[in-house]
């Protein structure tokens, strides 16, 4: 199938009945709330399964909220996150970024209107893809998260990359520039980030039915 932009892409996986999951508006469970920057951080190198372990540990735990990680010990941290692997460099990186937003937002919400991407990106453990998860799913901000997953679909409709900044260029621009056609899919008064947060959500499903290593099935798109 010749998709020519992203706002084609979008249109073409929503046909294809994505998102199939409506766990949450946004897609990410509990957007808005600050247990989306703990999964952000949990879920590197591991299966979203294994992160919700985490997450009910944390919250049996009385753990789950911004000033009761920043005052656990790490090792009470990496007992409870230890299905998310990687449990002891995660616990380390988890406390201190709590105590790092505590230090200079004070608290979530004031987090959630003040934080920009180079501060999140200053922090250890957070790379561009959790960066954007963060804004987008925690912090409702017009900004599409990009995976492995995205870019092995983009190159199986024939477009590649030279990097994560170039792919989301294509993807904001495809968008932004093409606000007919996402009218025309949710009408005109859908919030840019909740374009943005169901597209991801919409190709991270597509990939877990359709992505088999190095092999991408783009049939269901029709041709």
């Amino acid at each position: 199938m010749d998709i020519a932009n992203s706002a084609e892409l979008l249109a073409a996986l929503k046909r294809a009945g994505y998102p199939k999951n409506e766990r949450d508006l946004l897609w990410w469970p509990n957007s808005g709330s600050f247990e989306v920057v703990v999964g952000a951080l949990l879920t590197q190198q591991t299966k979203w399964e294994r992160v919700e372990e985490s997450l009910e540990n944390l919250k049996e735990a009385g753990l789950l909220s911004l000033e009761a990680i920043g005052t656990a010990s790490e090792p009470q941290l990496a007992v409870l996150i230890k299905p998310s692997g990687f449990y002891n460099t995660k616990a380390a990186r988890l406390k201190q970024l709590c105590l790092h937003i505590k230090e200079d937002f004070s608290d979530f919400e004031t987090f959630q209107e003040e934080v920009d991407r180079e501060w999140l990106l200053s922090q250890k453990g957070i790379g561009m893809e959790s960066a954007d998860s963060i804004l987008c799913y925690a912090c409702h901000r017009p900004v599409m998260v990009v995976d492995s997953y995205t870019n092995r679909l983009l190159a199986a409709l024939g477009y590649t990359f030279d990097d994560y900044m170039a792919i989301q260029e294509w993807l904001h621009e495809g968008i932004e520039g093409n606000m007919d056609v996402v009218a025309s899919l949710y009408g005109d008064d859908i919030p840019l980030n909740h374009v943005y947060a169901r597209f991801h959500g919409k190709v991270v499903e597509f990939a877990k039915e359709y992505i088999r290593g190095k092999k991408v099935d783009i049939s269901v798109f029709g041709k």
